[in-house]
């Protein structure tokens, strides 16, 4: 891929099954900070699912919980409140350690880093076996197994890379073999986080696109967490877009990114840097600065941002309504008193 290759949108219709892998219940998440034991909603009331062979967008702003949503799924935090599910069994927010595990070999992780997620002191071998072995997937040749991952991944030959070092490797390279080794424990769901935003421009094309092939060959499902509307687009069948810690619109990826509803999302779009018009941008029609998760208002979090505010917007947290573009959002412009 070279700086002026185009992105367009996947080819992909749809999930390849509607039995969802992923149900995601009213989670929250509330975190206690400072000698004052100030509270933060870093996640509030967040529901989706994600069917089998599924990619589902999670688009929003640094710092919206997009990362804590990953986190609390994948049980790296506990949340607050909510449920999961997965495959239709309830993922108790209390889970034994062996449960755990089992569960953890069903959810993997691709973090954002490729430069710190990987321990600069182990080799490829180690780092894409340890999962085989903690799973007991490694059967009787275990570097074969790691090798056919390898090449999976498109590491090849693998035998160049099995005994290399992080550091010996370029970042695409690392981020690679972070996939690997989240495949290596035979996931149903892969959470990404962001997986291409510290990789080269040149490069992030290639990540999508080995994404989308193991997602196309074996029915992995897939929350891919970004600020990029054009990797969402690229990437999802479905968007939901996030504002201080809650989904504020979601749809279908088509929908959501070229007719948004709701004022955040166009927000959003308004302000993505378009190739065609250089370094030029369109005027964003948005006041204030994004709201403090510990002081949130009590209506809509946008409101005191939004070219459409009116009084009803600060009286309570809008609903879910559908949109004239099929989407759903949390917006009074689409329910009692909406225009």
């Amino acid at each position: 891929m070279t700086h002026s290759a185009q992105i367009e949108p996947s080819t992909v219709s749809g999930p390849l099954s509607a039995s969802p892998v992923l149900e995601v219940q009213n989670l929250t998440k509330i975190f206690s900070v400072g000698q004052g034991r100030k509270t933060i909603r870093a996640v509030d009331d967040i529901t989706f699912s994600i069917g089998r062979g599924e990619v589902l967008g999670l688009v929003g702003e640094s710092g919206s919980g997009k990362s804590t949503i990953a986190r609390l799924i994948s049980r790296l935090y506990t949340p607050s409140s909510g449920t999961v599910r997965l495959s239709g069994q309830d993922i108790p927010l209390k889970i034994s350690s062996a449960r755990l595990r089992r569960f953890r070999g069903r959810v993997q992780m691709i973090f954002q880093d490729p430069f710190s997620s990987l321990n600069p002191l182990l080799t490829v071998s180690y780092i894409v076996s340890r999962p085989l072995r903690i799973h007991g997937r490694g059967g009787a040749n275990l570097r074969q197994t790691v090798s056919a991952l390898l090449e999976k991944v498109g590491l090849s030959p693998a035998e160049t890379y099995l005994e290399k070092r992080p550091h010996e490797l370029s970042g695409g390279q690392r981020q690679r073999v972070g996939i690997a080794r989240a495949l290596a424990a035979g996931p149903d769901l892969i959470l990404a986080d962001e997986p291409t935003s510290m990789l080269d421009v040149s490069i992030r094309l290639d990540i999508m696109n080995l994404l989308l092939e193991l997602r196309d060959r074996d029915g992995v499902a897939l929350l891919f967490i970004t600020h990029d509307l054009a990797g969402a687009r690229y990437m999802s069948d479905r968007i939901a877009v996030m504002y201080a810690g809650r989904i504020v619109e979601i749809g279908d990826s088509r929908a959501v990114i070229e007719n948004p509803q709701h004022p955040y999302t166009q927000l959003l779009k308004q302000a993505a840097p378009k190739p065609e018009m250089g370094l030029t941008f369109e005027r964003v029609e948005a006041q204030g600065e994004v709201p403090d998760l510990s002081n949130l208002p009590p209506g809509c979090p946008f409101a005191p941002r939004c070219p459409h505010h009116r009084p009803l917007c600060d009286a309570k947290v809008p609903e879910f309504r559908q949109t004239p573009s099929g989407t759903m959002a949390r917006c009074v412009l689409y329910g009692e008193g909406g225009v």
